[in-house]
């Protein structure tokens, strides 16, 4: 999709510079890529607190009860 904006020189120079981008728009895919990304990645964290997470106790408990069927 082709789209013009107007961002100023200031905001850009620092986007070329943190993505290390050769061209403006290589720093503009960067950085709307590196935006969907940490927002995906939030939500995916967000899920966390709904599944409950067994302790090493727990899982080593279930580890060896496997192991004792399978001897």
């Amino acid at each position: 999709m082709k789209t013009t904006i107007d961002i100023p020189d200031s905001a850009f120079d620092v986007l070329l510079k943190l993505t290390k981008a050769r061209t403006k728009r290589d720093a503009v895919l960067t950085a709307v890529a590196e935006y969907n990304r940490h927002h995906e990645v939030e939500a995916l964290a967000a899920t966390f607190g709904s599944w409950r997470m067994d302790d090493n106790d727990r899982i080593e408990a279930a580890d060896l009860a496997e192991a004792g069927e399978r001897t």
